[in-house]
């Protein structure tokens, strides 16, 4: 299939909806994305327009986005771009970016983030709403050298 992959970078510009579509959660939120460049000849950067695109993710993927982003984080999406073009009511006509994600996660060059892997019994639990008082497996953690200039 010819589809259209993207990868966008940019900053969540609304909570996170989740909705119930057939069988599956999906969870929607915005993503406003600004091209940026520099301009040699007055030795400045400049802001291009931003760009604002809707992205929804389905069933797991779209809990963990629910469960892990706030508007202002800074994230990657990676996924399959759609346009729609609509008369609003004012009569004008408005095309809207829509991207349906397969990978979305915090962009590491704005900030830090930690990670808690989801697995098994606890996964389980999630697709199928049960308790989550039960024992949880221990997530993998990853630390940092405090110093990592001196590699």
């Amino acid at each position: 299939m010819n589809e259209t992959m993207v990868t966008l970078q940019g900053y969540v510009g609304g909570p996170v909806t989740v909705r119930r579509a057939g069988d599956s959660n999906v969870a929607s939120f915005r993503v406003g994305s600004t091209p940026r460049r520099y301009v040699r000849r007055t030795d400045e950067w400049v802001s291009g327009q931003t760009q604002w695109f809707t992205v929804n993710a389905w069933r797991g993927l779209g809990e963990h986005c629910e469960a892990s982003l706030k508007v202002g984080d800074a994230v990657v999406v990676h996924g399959r771009l759609r346009t729609s073009t609509w008369v609003n009511a004012s009569q004008v006509e408005v095309t809207t970016f829509e991207v349906e994600a397969d990978v979305v996660g915090h962009d590491l060059n704005r900030g830090t983030a930690s990670f808690t892997r989801v697995g098994g019994q606890a996964r389980q639990q999630a697709d199928t709403g049960e308790s989550r008082d039960a024992p949880q497996p221990a997530a993998a953690t990853q630390t940092a050298p405090a110093d990592s200039s001196a590699a």
